[in-house]
């Protein structure tokens, strides 16, 4: 008998060993996790510090060329007072670029968000702490100065539109192969400013991911604004049956500029009606995406174009991020999408606004002077249609 016990106790001994080992062996592993969640917690802390960190302005450089021009820059993130209107260096065009003497520039949201620097995650691209490149404006329109002795598509004299960062400026160089082309000869220099940015968003929307096609439904949420004007024309150009969404005082307006019917958010949500779209195109985010997929055929689509959630964070990227997930589970096609500025692109602008199939909605217009009062009330999203800088 003593011997089945000391064997029992043996055995019972071993097995405490092995237990003790095992528990001994998890307590690592969950200390080696730890370990490594605590590394990526703190990296991207570390990361979310870095690029919400702004640098304070630093007083004005003064310019050393002798060929200097006027131009509003900022050196620093914050709201409009960080723009500044100031002489900078003329620039002068490379071998094959053109210079263009601006005679007018667009405003776009694009540029308030580079303002501020928000949400952080563009800094990653703009710059930490403090801009990279002080220019400002993207959209312009104005007379080719010069042109590099490779130049071929532009002479002197020329008048062009198009999207170049530095736009807020009275000059700017660029390769003639960007994007560039000949402004029609029914459109002014303040219709031309108005389109670049804007139009192209509206053209690719409809055309690269909504495959808009003759006949289908289209919903354009946002139908006033800079996208949405543009978007609603588009649509009809395509032979599409459009519904505009837009406040009251926009009602006459969307309807003018080619919509087949408007809806008045401030009356009526397009949600809750028992109509089916074949595509939404969405620039305000109003509605959750699902309530967006219920008024979508089977085969619809939704792009999404922009939102007005706000914040330095995540608000901007709610609908992007919730499209990621959204969409494997859902039956219409759900997507984000981004803008991309080509020639090819400005150059069908440029042919139906020749043809008189788009036309440029103005609101306001500033003088460059002013650029500042321009960018801040783009940030108040009350335009109707396009915000203008005139600088010649």
């Amino acid at each position: 008998m003593g011997y089945g016990i000391g064997a029992a106790v043996a055995f019972l001994t071993r097995i405490n060993k092995l237990l003790s080992h095992k528990v001994s062996t998890m307590k690592l592993r969950y200390k080696v996790l730890n370990s490594i969640l605590a590394v990526i917690v703190l990296l991207i802390g570390s990361v979310a510090i870095a690029i919400g960190y702004t640098e304070d302005c630093e007083p004005a450089a003064s310019t050393t060329s002798e060929n200097t021009m006027k131009a509003v820059i900022y050196r620093c993130y914050g709201g409009p007072e960080v723009l500044e209107y100031v002489d900078v260096a003329k620039p002068t065009p490379l071998d094959d670029e053109v210079l263009v003497e601006v005679h007018a520039a667009g405003v776009n949201p694009l540029d308030w968000h580079y303002m501020r620097g928000a949400p952080y995650v563009m800094r990653l691209m703009s710059g930490i702490g403090a801009p990279n490149r002080q220019t400002m404006g993207v959209d312009f329109a104005g007379v080719v100065e010069a042109v590099g002795k490779d130049v071929t598509k532009f002479k002197v004299g020329d008048r062009v539109f198009g999207g170049r960062s530095g736009a807020f400026g009275e000059y700017l160089a660029m390769p003639e192969t960007k994007a560039i082309a000949h402004i029609p000869a029914n459109m002014t220099y303040e219709q031309a400013a108005a389109v670049p940015i804007a139009a192209i968003t509206a053209l690719q929307a409809l055309r690269n991911l909504g495959e808009v096609e003759a006949g289908e439904k289209v919903l354009i949420n946002g139908a006033s604004g800079g996208v949405g004007t543009y978007a609603v024309q588009i649509a009809k150009y395509y032979g599409a049956d459009v519904t505009g969404v837009n406040s009251t005082r926009n009602v006459a307006m969307v309807l003018g500029i080619g919509a087949d019917r408007v809806i008045d958010y401030k009356k009526d949500d397009y949600t809750t009606q028992d109509v089916k779209y074949d595509l939404i195109i969405d620039m305000v985010g109003n509605h959750s995406l699902t309530k967006n997929a219920d008024v979508l055929k089977p085969t619809g689509r939704l792009v999404n174009v922009g939102s007005i959630a706000k914040g330095n964070w995540i608000g901007p990227l709610i609908k992007p991020i919730q499209t990621i997930f959204i969409n494997p589970i859902t039956d219409p096609e759900i997507v984000g999408f981004v803008a991309t500025m080509n020639q090819e692109d400005i150059e069908i602008l440029a042919k139906m606004m020749e043809e008189g199939k788009l036309t440029p909605v103005l609101d306001k217009s500033f003088p460059l002077a002013e650029t500042a009062d321009a960018v801040a009330y783009s940030e108040t999203g009350r335009a109707r249609g396009k915000i203008i800088v005139t600088v010649k």
